[in-house]
């Protein structure tokens, strides 16, 4: 299993980045797929979730409204649309989904910085 994210970066406050989540080693379109973020010193927090079949997706309070999951099981791959970006989302966000246990991606940084 191989989980490769793409797309950080620095952005402004009110900006927007599209996060993608490049998947490998499994039959992507059966399993459900996760971002979680961590900033420094807090603990890694499930930031949105969707289904095998994209039909259902979850958020965390603090992105509702402002971040879209997506996927596209041709491609392998699951997006993070992040839009009106907040000082607070500064984090690095990874993939990951649960086969036999957890697997992660390397992550990739987002700061949002004025």
């Amino acid at each position: 299993v191989q989980l490769v994210e793409s797309g950080g970066g620095l952005v402004q406050p009110g900006g927007s980045l599209r996060l993608s989540c490049a998947a490998s080693g499994f039959t992507f379109r059966r399993y459900e797929m996760r971002w979680y973020r961590q900033a420094p010193g807090t603990e890694r927090e499930l930031v949105a979730s969707i289904n095998s079949v994209g039909t259902s997706t979850n958020y965390a309070d603090s992105v509702k409204g402002r971040f879209t999951i997506s996927r596209d099981n041709a491609r392998n791959t699951a997006y993070l649309q992040m839009n009106s970006l907040k000082y607070d989302d500064t984090a690095v966000y990874y993939c990951s989904t649960y086969l036999n246990g957890f697997y992660w991606g390397q992550g990739t940084q987002v700061t949002v910085s004025s």
